[in-house]
Parts: C-alpha cells; structure tokens; sequence
C-alpha cells in the first residue's frame, strides 16, 4: 500500500527541539490539547492525525502497524527532521515504539502513554473493524468510549466526553476499521530490545482496555525504560490527568 500524507501541525517555538505527538485510535489531535501549553514552552510540537482521522486520507483495506510507521516516517522526511522525541497514546504508542525501534540513531526522548506492546485479543479488534466498516464509528462508539474516563470525570466534566465522542463519531469508517486491524496483528515485542532512546511508560491505574500490567511488560522490555502507574485516570489518561502526566512528560522529554 502507498504511503498516505498525514495531516499535520507545528506549533511552538521555531527553533526548539522537535517532539512528535501520536493519538489513541479513534482520537484526533486535539486530544493533546491538554499538554500544549506545558509543552510548547520549550519545544516544537508536531502533532498528526492517523489514516481516516481529520483531514487525513484513509484508503480502503487492511493496515499493518508498519505502513502507519511508513506514513510517519515519509511525514518526517518531508518535514527534515532528523532528529525528535515522540510521545505516543494507545495506537500511537505502538507506533512510536516502532519507530523508536526502527530509527534508534532519531528518536531522541520516548514516552509511552496507556499503551502496549501487543494488545490481545485480536478477535475483538477484528470484529471492531467489521462493525465500522458496516455501520460507521457510531456502531461501536458506545463500546470504545466507555473505557476512555472514570465515572468520576464523566459526572465532573461531561462537555469533555461529548466533545471527544463527537470527533470519534466524524472519523473514517475505513480508516478507523483499517487501524483496528493494524492493532489486530501488531506485536511490537520482538522489536523492544532495539530501543536506545531514554524511555518512559506511563498506565492509568482504572485503563479497562490497558490496565497496568500492559504497561510494566512494556517497561520491562525496553532496555532502562521507567513505569510510572497514574491514580485516578483510565484509558485516556493525559486528559483525564493532565495535571500528572505533564508533569512527567515535561521532565523526561523537555530536559
């Protein structure tokens, strides 16, 4: 399959040192809005949308977690960058893992939020993609996104919930299926002992779809990596705890 031009953004200092921001399936890159503040301070924030997500083209079909790293990779090269730091969440932590993986000599700094490096069951993301390819995002939207905030937040912000299941409604079936099945099939794990870039992996303490465990066998995986557990967060957890994760974030990649 052809390489797909991502749809992209900088923002931030000009001249500051460069950190890619990769989102959860099914979330665009407004999603990060909650770090951009703390971040842009002192880098160069590139953030993109996945296949179908945005502006960002989806082609029909099945897509492996290496042409999503392909997409990235021909993004990067456009924009000459040589050398950066990636954050990624969910599907876009496996990516950055890959790339991280595959490009050692330019990935500078590497944070893994609610992510994994393998995320059985492949049935159910398979059948995820059947169900969006027939119906759309709103087949499934109710599934997806209860896993994303704690009740708490829910009742403590429900604009936040409506705002993010509004932007999943308007995603691409076909991209949103196709990345399904790039989850189905992805396993990163053979490729984790190839990351030299200083890494963090953060978990949401209540991530029904990652819980914790994920997260400590990814950590475990990548030589030095450190795993920090976030209280009071489930599955999107730089939303839901921002006030944490950018703490954890500005001092691991902006250092």
């Amino acid at each position: 399959m052809a390489v797909v031009p991502l749809q992209y953004r900088f923002d931030g200092p000009r001249h500051a040192p460069v950190v890619l921001l990769l989102p959860h399936l099914g979330a665009k890159w407004s999603m990060w809005e909650p770090q951009m503040p703390d971040l842009t301070r002192d880098l160069r924030v590139l953030r993109v949308n996945h296949r179908g997500h945005g502006g960002s083209p989806a082609p029909q079909g099945a897509y492996s977690v290496a042409e999503l790293g392909g997409d990235l990779l021909a993004l990067l090269d456009t924009c000459e960058l040589e050398r950066f730091s990636v954050i990624g969440a969910g599907l876009g932590g496996m990516l950055a893992t890959w790339l991280a993986a595959r490009e050692p000599d330019r990935v500078h700094r590497l944070a893994l939020l609610a992510t994994s490096a393998w995320a059985p069951p492949a049935r159910r993301w398979q059948r995820l993609a059947s169900q969006t390819r027939a119906g759309g995002t709103v087949a499934v939207v109710e599934e997806v996104t209860r896993s994303w905030f704690t009740p708490a937040f829910v009742d403590r912000r429900p604009d936040i919930l409506a705002r993010m299941v509004e932007e999943f409604e308007s995603v691409d079936r076909q991209g949103y299926a196709g990345c399904c099945d790039a989850l189905a099939e992805g396993d990163q794990r053979a490729a984790l002992s190839r990351v030299r870039a200083p890494t963090v992996v953060v978990s949401a303490a209540h991530d029904p779809v990652l819980p914790p465990g994920h997260g400590r066998r990814l950590s475990n995986g990548i030589p030095g990596a450190r795993f920090e557990v976030v209280s009071g967060a489930a599955h999107l957890v730089n939303v839901e705890r921002a006030d944490r994760v950018n703490e954890l974030l500005v001092a691991h990649v902006a250092s």
